[in-house]
């Protein structure tokens, strides 16, 4: 089943801050807005424009899109009202400021957040719930 692009990004936030309330879902889905408007960089290519799909498809991006020996994978999501909820509001051009520009996020399943995002493409821009955002550096441009 092809779902559209506000299905797949509600999926999406359940799948990776369904557990981190509000602002963690919502960081989440910054993230994805941030990389679908990219000025440069990999994700810039990626979105083509403004291509959600691409950026919520890009392989080895986002865990929960990954379906070999993951069943916690959006396809296995059941959204309800705030999943959708928080798509529409990214959707419509919102972000959060609890993560700027940030770009990438992960959990370090630890306290403290790494300074640098693998590769070093990203900075420690905050933490949201267990989850550490990384804005670009200078070596993103590069991607």
């Amino acid at each position: 089943m092809a779902y559209s692009e506000r299905e797949l990004l509600a999926r999406l936030i359940q799948c990776e801050a369904g557990g981190e309330g509000t602002e963690g879902m919502k960081a989440v889905a910054s993230v994805v807005m941030n990389r679908v408007r990219a000025e440069n960089g990999e994700f810039a290519r990626v979105s083509n424009g403004g291509d959600v799909r691409a950026i919520i498809l890009q392989p080895y991006q986002f865990t929960c899109t990954q379906t070999r020996n993951n069943t916690q994978n959006i396809y296995n999501m059941n959204p309800t009202n705030v999943h959708y909820e928080i798509a529409d509001w990214a959707l419509a051009g919102n972000t959060t400021a609890s993560v700027g520009n940030s770009l990438f996020f992960f959990n370090p399943f630890s306290s403290n957040c790494p300074n640098y995002f693998p590769s070093q493409v990203g900075i420690i821009y905050n933490k949201v719930g267990k989850h550490c955002f990384y804005a670009p550096t200078a070596a993103y441009e590069n991607t």
